[in-house]
């Protein structure tokens, strides 16, 4: 397959286009799989956080939630090695970041459930983020960001 060939200054394209396709590329994000050595037990725990149902035919070996278009799965490793944020012996791949509308009940929350809070970044305005580990050792965030705004259905950014 060709490169892609760049478009004119201005020109907006939402898929780039391929030389010889007489169409734009097709590319779907299906899923976001993350290693653990327990699949069920880290979709348990990702489901309270999200407020997503495991789905359906999960097992021991993959698990996953749906969020929107996009799955966040679960796969079992044999011999598993968390990440050591902030070290760099297994250093993370990645982090999930979670919007929040308020971070104190969020904050205890996911504690509660398993997380463990790592580092603060909330501002003295309540603006900012928290780094959490999950129960098997991968971050994410809580993060709550000025001038956002909740609906019943999105997020609205400034």
């Amino acid at each position: 397959m060709k490169a892609c060939r760049s478009q004119p200054l201005g020109h907006k394209v939402s898929r780039p286009w391929v030389d010889g396709w007489q169409d734009y590329l097709m590319l779907k994000l299906l899923g976001f799989i993350i290693d653990c050595p327990d699949p069920m037990k880290l979709a348990a725990f990702y489901s309270e956080v999200t407020g997503r149902a495991i789905m359906e035919g999960s097992h021991d070996n993959w698990a996953g939630i749906t969020l929107g278009e996009v799955d966040l799965a679960f796969q079992r490793v044999e011999d598993y090695h968390p990440p050591t944020w902030p070290g760099d012996e297994h250093p993370k791949q990645y982090h999930l970041d979670f919007e929040v509308d308020e971070i104190e009940p969020e904050q205890r929350r996911v504690v509660k459930l398993g997380a463990k809070l790592q580092k603060d970044f909330i501002g003295s305005d309540g603006y900012g983020w928290q780094v959490y580990t999950d129960p098997v050792g991968h971050p994410f965030c809580l993060c709550r960001h000025e001038g956002v705004t909740w609906t019943d259905n999105e997020l609205v950014w400034p």
